[in-house]
């Protein structure tokens, strides 16, 4: 058995319940295009191999990966034994379902990674640690609401599936967990993506200081004038609209 490396970040998902649970939140047919990340030991990779025409699952412990190949019907896997941050998703075409118990280590990056992809992506079902799907849910004026909120909700609809104890893992973490669903949006606001991100973590950068603080340098008070958004407002405070707002007034000065 290939034990858990801390460097991974690794927790292997192991209640049957829960497993078939999240196989249950990703309504696909057998010819659709799913991409699994961190298979782990194969949790969910065997339910869907029993499933799926084929599966492409991304893994970068050699170890894990080198076990793969002796789960049934491991003929059906496309392995990648890879970093999935530098995993280019397009080369794996349109309408794809990507599923996984994300890395804890690097889930914000990851899910920023994915994100920019989200034209070629129908479904993300993931788990991830609690605390990062609250920041994901949050509403604006809470104290969760911050770049992942905006962004997120910005360009998917995004739902909690189910909460997931610790016991349910080995090795047990200290934290909860929680499945979330991110579907990319088919109409998104017409704003540059990375603008818009970039805005986003300036605005969040230092959360108890004002816009106008947060801005300085870029933005003086006569634009929050032209944007009409208080330059006295914290992140927080705005809805996303306003960080749209932001980001197109910030392009047409560069």
């Amino acid at each position: 058995m290939v034990f858990a490396k801390k460097k991974f970040g690794q927790n292997f998902l192991q209640d049957s319940n829960v497993i078939q649970n999240i196989i249950s939140f990703l309504p696909v047919k057998n010819s659709d295009v799913v991409v699994e990340i961190g298979p782990g030991r194969g949790a969910l990779t065997k339910l869907l191999l029993e499933k799926l025409d084929k599966l492409t699952v991304i893994e970068i412990d050699n170890d894990l990966f080198a076990q793969l190949k002796y789960l049934p019907h491991a003929q059906k896997l496309i392995g990648i034994n890879e970093d999935v941050l530098q995993v280019d998703f397009s080369q794996f075409g349109e309408k794809q379902y990507i599923i996984g118990n994300l890395p804890y280590n690097i889930s914000t990056p990851l899910l920023f990674h994915l994100l920019s992809y989200r034209h070629l992506i129908q479904d993300m079902i993931f788990m991830l640690q609690s605390e990062v799907v609250n920041k994901i849910i949050a509403p604006a004026n809470s104290p969760n609401y911050g770049r992942l909120s905006v962004m997120f909700q910005c360009y998917c609809q995004v739902e909690r599936l189910l909460e997931v104890p610790p016991e349910c893992f080995n090795p047990v973490p200290k934290v909860m967990s929680a499945v979330i669903s991110l579907q990319p949006k088919k109409i998104t606001p017409a704003v540059d993506f990375f603008a818009l991100e970039k805005i986003t973590a300036m605005a969040f950068a230092m959360r108890r200081k004002t816009l106008f603080n947060n801005f300085k340098g870029i933005l003086a008070q006569q634009d929050w004038e032209h944007i009409g958004i208080a330059s006295t407002m914290r992140a927080q405070e705005l809805v996303i609209e306003d960080f749209i707002k932001i980001a197109k007034y910030v392009i047409k000065l560069e």
